[in-house]
């Protein structure tokens, strides 16, 4: 109980910093995009040699594609949903016009001004926010498995922490463009981290001693959010505000991940 309090307060430390960052200070675009792109590169790692992977090992190939699957197909829906609300007027945008992903919204995070964008009108703050929470969830529950059963983590841990800084960061960016007061901010991404510790208690847990093909399932469906997330939000949005640089960074984040894993 006390490793899974310790490595979810860690993981989900990072919403907070990135909270207190994002509500106080203006970073450029480009260093945004380099964080969002290293972030994607540990995430890689994380979901190919310990979310899948052990999906796998535990519950057999057929049961880990399921679980991939339905991982990816309701992380993608809730996504375009949360993309819908997060655009003003709450309308549909034509795939020519819309330019990166409405709910991370960089331009928020790279102005000191409220810009007449997504942030403001269409509340692209609240929308990441929940994009974290549910592609979050599944990867601290599985962080707590990986606790439960001695497998390590730490390379998952290092994943969450990494992806959870640029995403909180630019989410709080946005609600400070709508004006939004510090304390709500802080309220908010706070108990976002709450919940997220809360998921790798239950998943050191109850879950942790559960037959294997049952841990198989939210293994394989944090790793189909992982990889949904990394192509509809991460990679996307890295690229198109840090340019071809960001491969670099991605690689940087992929290597130190898998060195972390064989600790």
């Amino acid at each position: 109980m006390r490793e899974s309090l310790l490595f979810g307060a860690l993981a989900s430390s990072a919403l907070i910093i990135g909270a207190v960052v994002g509500a106080r200070f203006t970073l450029p675009k480009r260093l945004l995009a380099v964080l969002l792109s290293f972030a994607a590169g540990s995430l890689i790692t994380a979901l190919a040699f310990e979310l899948f992977e052990d999906a796998y090992e535990h519950g057999g190939l057929g049961r880990a594609i399921i679980g991939l699957l339905a991982g990816a197909i309701v992380f993608t829906t809730l996504s375009a949903l949360l993309d819908r609300w997060a655009q003003p007027g709450r309308g549909a945008v034509p795939a020519d016009d819309h330019e990166g992903s409405a709910k991370l919204d960089t331009d928020a995070a790279a102005t000191a001004e409220a810009p007449s964008s997504a942030s403001v009108s269409g509340g692209a703050g609240l929308a990441l926010l929940a994009a974290v929470t549910l592609d979050g969830v599944p990867e601290n529950v599985a962080l707590g498995v990986s606790l439960g059963q001695g497998t390590g983590g730490i390379a998952l841990l290092a994943a969450i922490f990494v992806s959870n800084l640029p995403e909180s960061l630019v989410g709080a960016s946005s609600m400070r463009a709508q004006g939004r007061s510090l304390r709500y901010i802080l309220g908010l991404w706070g108990a976002c981290a709450v919940l997220l510790v809360l998921a790798v208690v239950v998943g050191a847990g109850p879950l942790s001693g559960s037959d294997p093909a049952t841990i198989s399932l939210p293994l394989a469906f944090a790793a189909g959010a992982v990889i949904a997330s990394l192509a509809d939000t991460l990679m996307p949005e890295a690229y198109e505000h840090g340019g071809p640089a960001v491969a670099l960074s991605t690689a940087a984040g992929f290597v130190l991940s898998f060195a972390l894993s064989l600790q």
